[in-house]
């Protein structure tokens, strides 16, 4: 599998209907990442590889969506985007996470290793 690109529509469908949710309410069935980024943004251009690599790597566990803010300046403006890249890294379960700048391979593992894809603690 490779990233993902979002659209302000697709994202409504896939991530949160941020036109009707006031509260958080991911939909998604598998935890995620979001890279809000430009073509034109040098830093985020060196993520984009690595950001495949992990899209590969983790098939099946994790996805990796891209924005193009740019184009999608409603969800830039919606999430407050200031500096590209940032980062969304989106749990199954709980709140979401925003790291703003360019991450290395190492670090992102890190995150979903840690973050994301921790066992989710049963409820009694």
């Amino acid at each position: 599998m490779t990233t993902q690109l979002l659209t302000a529509e697709n994202f409504k469908k896939s991530v949160l209907d941020y036109t009707t949710q006031t509260e958080w309410n991911y939909l998604g069935t598998l935890p995620a990442i979001i890279d809000f980024y430009a073509d034109w943004c040098g830093p985020c251009k060196m993520v984009a590889p690595i950001l495949e690599e992990l899209a590969k790597e983790y098939n099946g566990k994790l996805i990796i969506y891209k924005v193009d803010t740019e184009k999608e300046q409603e969800l830039a403006a919606v999430f407050g985007i200031r500096s590209i890249p940032t980062f969304l890294f989106i749990p199954r379960e709980g709140k979401p996470m925003m790291q703003p700048g360019a991450l290395s391979k190492s670090m992102f593992k890190k995150v979903i290793d840690e973050q994301l894809l921790t066992p989710i603690s049963i409820k009694q």
